[in-house]
């Protein structure tokens, strides 16, 4: 596919890369020079230089060709103009990026009205990420399929924990919840797992399962945190917002600490069941006040990474069960785990798996199968749900007889609204929808899962 991007900042040079991977044709538009030769030096993309809402400038990058256009500038309106001149010019699909709550809930006017095939919101998407861990803390992060039925949920083995040295194969027999154990990341490594390898203390897990047996199996294994009920959030911008909104919804008390006073007023005007408190949330003392101790989550916000970093590791000295921290910059990444931060969410890789997901299901309308897709463990690993065809080559085929290729795991099948974790044993219908787990980018196609 032939793809514009207009924007070559944070979210747009994550776009480029993670779509260059898959093999489509970049071209990048940006008034920055300098943050374009980083991008035309590190990446497979062509680069133009100038103003990504003139006609000129994008009939230069080819627009008029375009499969896809998307416009992820720091401006809501400049994304939404140059995303009307890309449809005159002719490209097929166009997606902005609109950012400010004003638009949020006029979002199906403009998408409608504008001829927009998608309107993203990094803020929001992050502050449903966040919601959704809150309503399952026991994980580090989770993500759902098949309508909800299915989750995939990460976790860490704790020190003391009874998976500590244990077998995959022994878990299966101990534990007898099916539940399947699809990554596994070590120490920066990625590992597709089989039934003789060991978990470690410190190993990050990602697990498929119902929401049920997802639940009693971490009441199982000692880790079921209770429901969370008091937040602390420090940093009061576009995130918190969106964030406020859904869980004071969800019955849950929530504390905003905001430093700007301008800040703290719109919020309070716009945000009644939340409380605001104008104050330095950096400042030991003020959380400490503000009664860290006694909160069940804590959520770090504020616009400078290392200024997160730092609070969150001092609320998990304080002893809060949730600790969930927003990076940017994911260079941190060997830091924060060492200090025990392992909820971390970063708004422009939500952002850009959002709209990979829209490409894949382009890819869909031309010849793909791919349903829906997700990135997991620290966007190394992706979580595919296939529909099954009659072109699939391994219908009814017991799964241990399916020569699959290498770091390539059958996580999940739904058939007909049950849910299946599929052992050696079970085989793959007509109609399924399957779940697969890989480190391989790109996967388009049920039977890319095959070995050559």
């Amino acid at each position: 596919m032939k793809i514009v991007i207009v924007g070559d900042g944070k979210v747009g040079f994550t776009l480029s890369q993670q779509l260059a991977k898959e093999g489509h044709d970049i071209v990048i538009i940006d008034n920055n020079e300098t943050v374009l030769n980083n991008s035309s030096n590190t990446l497979d993309v062509n680069c133009i230089k100038g103003n990504g809402a003139n006609y000129k400038i994008q009939e230069k990058a080819g627009v008029q060709e375009a499969d896809l256009m998307i416009a992820v500038t720091s401006r809501d309106e400049l994304n939404i103009i140059c995303c009307l001149i890309a449809k005159k010019l002719g490209a097929k699909h166009t997606i902005a990026r609109v950012r400010n709550p004003e638009y949020s809930d006029e979002m199906s006017f403009i998408k409608d009205e504008l001829g927009l095939s998608m309107a993203v919101n990094p803020e929001a998407a992050a502050a449903a990420e966040i919601a959704r861990i809150l309503q399952f803390p026991s994980a580090i992060k989770i993500d759902s399929f098949s309508r909800g039925k299915v989750e995939l949920a990460e976790f860490k083995v704790m020190p003391n924990s009874p998976l500590g040295g244990m077998a995959i194969h022994t878990l299966y027999s101990k534990y007898k919840i099916r539940i399947l154990i699809c990554a596994v990341q070590r120490k920066g490594a990625v590992f597709i797992p089989n039934g003789d390898f060991r978990l470690q203390e410190g190993d990050k897990v990602t697990i498929t399962a119902s929401p049920k047996n997802m639940t009693d199996f971490f009441r199982q294994i000692g880790i079921l945190m209770h429901k969370i009920k008091t937040v602390m959030i420090v940093g009061g911008g576009k995130i918190a917002y969106y964030l406020c909104n859904q869980i004071c919804n969800l019955g849950m008390k929530v504390k905003v600490i905001e430093i700007d006073p301008e800040q703290c007023r719109q919020l309070t005007d716009v945000l009644p069941k939340a409380m605001v408190i104008n104050a330095d949330g950096s400042d030991q003392e003020v959380l400490n006040e503000e009664g860290i101790e006694g909160v069940d989550a804590f959520i770090a916000l504020t616009n400078m990474d290392e200024e997160n970093v730092i609070i969150s590791m001092y609320a998990i000295s304080r002893g809060v069960d949730k600790v969930i921290t927003k990076i940017n910059h994911l260079t941190f990444m060997e830091i924060m785990e060492n200090a025990g931060i392992d909820c971390i969410i970063s708004p422009k890789y939500i952002t850009a798996n959002h709209i990979i997901r829209y490409v894949r299901a382009m890819q869909n309308s031309w010849g793909s199968n791919v349903e829906t897709m997700t990135k997991i463990v620290d966007n190394q690993v992706e979580a595919l749900e296939f529909r099954v065809r009659e072109s699939f080559r391994g219908l009814n085929v017991p799964l241990k007889d399916v020569e699959l290729k290498r770091n390539v795991l059958v996580a999940c099948i739904n058939r007909k609204g049950q849910i299946l974790i599929p052992s050696g044993q079970d085989r793959i219908q007509l109609g399924d929808s399957v779940i697969v787990v890989t480190t391989i980018n790109g996967l388009r196609e049920l039977n890319d899962i095959f070995r050559m």
